[in-house]
C-alpha cells in the first residue's frame, strides 16, 4: 500500500457518512487490542475553542516534559495533522501501517457479523447502519498510534457533539466543555440546553468537569449532568481574578481576543485540577503558554506586500469572537473580506457579526459538498447591509486575484477555506496535492438517537 492508496481507502469510508453511536467504535477498539486502556486522556468538547484549548493543554504538558498525543479534527492541509505526538505529525509510513491494520479490523468485524460489507466501487452514499464510519476508524487508528508511541497524556478532541461521538469510548482524567453555541442544530438540537446535553455526554462518573460555557441554560444542563454523575464541576468565567490565576496578565499580553484568553483560562483551570495526576511547575506553564500556536485561528500571514488574517470562525459565536478580537486593532478594520462557509451554518447570524468588519465582501464556494451557495449568502448580506460593495467569485484563487491590490485581507467562514488558502500558499507541503482536504467532508446518514 502506498500513502496515496491509504488516503483513497480512508476517503472510501466517507460512503458511510456520520452514523452516530459508540458500539462500532468500541468493537473496533476491541479488535485493535483496546489501546485506550494503556493511555490517559483529557477529553475536550465544545462549540468553539476546543481546538485552541487542546493546543494550549498540549503545549503546557509538552513544556513539562510529557510525551503528548494530540487528536483534533478537521485537518487544515494534511490528514496526518490529526495524529500528532509532541506536535510532530504522523509519518506517511505510520499512516500506511495504521490503515493496513484498520482494513484487517474491518474484515475481522465483518467475519464476526458485526457490520455489513463495504460498498462496491462507485456506489452512491447510502445508509449502511452497522459499518464503521471514517471518523470511527480514524479514532481507533489514533488510539493505536498514541499507545504505540507511549504517550503520557493524550489531548482528545471530540468530533461532533460528545455523547455519541466515537471519541467518547475513553474514560479521561478530566472532561472539558469549552462553551455552547447554536451549531449543528439538525444533529444536536435547536436550543442551548439540547446542545449542552449532547456535549455533556462526555462527563463520566466521578471525573472532574471544567467548563467555560457562559449561557445559563447550558450551564444548568452541564451542572445537572455533573451532579447526577457525582463529577466535580469547575466553572471558569471570562473575568478571572488574579487570585484565581496568576497568569491573568500574561494571558492578556499573549492572546489578542477575549475568547482566546477565555480558552487559556479553561486550559489553566484544567491543569490546576489535574496537578495531582500531572504536576506542572509555574515556569513550565508560562513556557507552554508562550510557545502556544494553533494555525488558522487569528493567524497573520505576510505574502510580499500583502497581509492576510485567516480565522476559521464558522458560526455566529465564533464570528462574534473574531470581531471582538479585532475591535482594538484599527489596522485590521474595515478591510476586504473573503468569505466561504458551509451550508449547515446560521448564515444570517454569521453575516450579521461579520459585515461590520468589511469594507467589501467577496463570497466564494468552499471545496466541500456541503458548501453554502454563494448566491444565497450574497442575498442575505445585501439584505443585512445594503450599499456595501460585494460580489461572488468562482474560486478562492479568483477572489485573491480580485483583491490583489488590497494591502490587508481577511479570510474567514470555514476551516475548509483556511485549509485551501494555506495549501495554495505552500504552507501545505504535507499535502502534495493528493486530495487530503476532501477527507474533512462527510454526509450525515444516521440519526443521533443511536445508543
Amino acid at each position: 500500500m502506498t500513502y496515496q492508496q491509504a488516503i483513497e481507502f480512508l476517503c472510501g469510508l466517507q460512503w458511510f457518512g456520520a452514523n452516530f453511536g459508540l458500539e462500532r467504535a468500541r468493537r473496533l477498539a476491541e479488535l485493535a487490542g483496546r489501546p485506550h486502556g494503556r493511555l490517559r486522556f483529557i477529553h475536550v468538547a465544545g462549540s468553539n475553542g476546543k481546538g485552541s484549548v487542546c493546543a494550549l493543554l498540549e503545549s503546557v504538558y509538552r513544556a513539562a516534559g510529557r510525551r503528548t498525543g494530540l487528536y483534533t479534527s478537521p485537518h487544515l492541509v494534511s490528514f496526518r495533522e490529526r495524529l500528532q505526538v509532541n506536535r510532530e505529525v504522523a509519518g506517511e509510513a505510520e499512516v500506511i501501517d495504521l490503515t493496513r491494520r484498520a482494513k484487517d479490523w474491518l474484515a475481522d468485524g465483518m467475519r464476526r457479523g458485526w457490520w455489513e460489507a463495504t460498498p462496491p466501487p462507485g456506489a452512491a452514499p447510502g445508509r449502511v447502519p452497522d459499518h464503521p464510519t471514517f471518523f470511527e476508524v480514524v479514532t481507533v487508528m489514533a488510539l493505536v498510534h498514541f499507545a504505540e508511541q507511549a504517550c503520557d497524556i493524550v489531548i482528545w478532541e471530540t468530533g461532533l457533539g460528545g455523547r455519541l461521538d466515537a471519541t467518547n469510548i475513553v474514560t479521561p482524567l478530566a472532561a472539558v466543555i469549552t462553551n455552547i453555541a447554536l451549531e449543528h442544530m439538525q444533529y444536536l438540537g435547536d436550543t442551548f440546553a439540547k446542545i449542552a446535553a449532547e456535549k455533556s455526554g462526555i462527563i463520566k462518573p466521578g471525573i472532574p468537569v471544567i467548563t467555560g460555557a457562559p449561557d445559563a441554560d447550558a450551564m444548568r444542563v452541564i451542572g445537572e449532568v455533573a451532579a447526577s454523575r457525582k463529577a466535580p464541576l469547575i466553572c471558569v468565567g471570562g473575568n478571572l481574578t488574579r487570585e484565581r490565576t496568576p497568569y491573568e496578565r500574561l494571558c492578556e499580553q499573549l492572546f489578542a481576543g477575549s475568547y482566546q484568553r477565555n480558552n487559556a483560562h479553561v486550559a489553566l483551570a484544567t491543569i490546576a485540577e489535574l496537578q495531582g495526576w500531572l504536576p506542572v511547575t509555574a515556569n513550565e506553564i508560562e513556557h507552554g503558554l508562550r510557545s502556544f500556536y494553533w494555525p488558522g485561528r487569528l493567524q497573520e500571514c505576510q505574502i510580499g506586500a500583502r497581509r492576510f488574517l485567516i480565522d476559521g470562525a464558522h458560526n455566529p459565536a465564533g464570528m462574534r469572537a473574531l470581531r471582538e478580537a479585532l475591535a482594538a486593532r484599527a489596522e485590521w478594520q474595515p478591510m476586504p473580506v473573503i468569505l466561504g462557509a458551509l451550508a449547515d451554518k446560521d448564515e444570517v447570524g454569521l453575516l450579521r457579526e461579520l459585515l461590520p468588519l468589511a469594507s467589501r465582501l467577496v463570497i466564494v464556494p468552499v471545496a466541500s459538498a456541503r458548501t453554502a451557495e454563494p448566491g444565497r449568502l450574497l442575498a442575505v448580506a445585501e439584505r443585512l447591509q445594503p450599499g456595501l460593495p460585494m460580489e461572488i467569485r468562482a474560486s478562492l484563487r479568483d477572489a485573491l486575484d480580485r483583491t490583489a491590490n488590497e494591502p490587508a485581507t481577511l479570510l474567514t467562514g470555514s476551516l475548509f477555506l483556511v485549509g485551501e488558502f494555506l495549501t495554495m500558499l505552500g504552507a501545505g507541503t504535507l499535502n502534495s496535492g493528493r486530495g487530503e482536504l476532501g477527507l474533512n467532508d462527510w454526509a450525515q446518514t444516521g440519526g443521533i438517537t443511536t445508543v
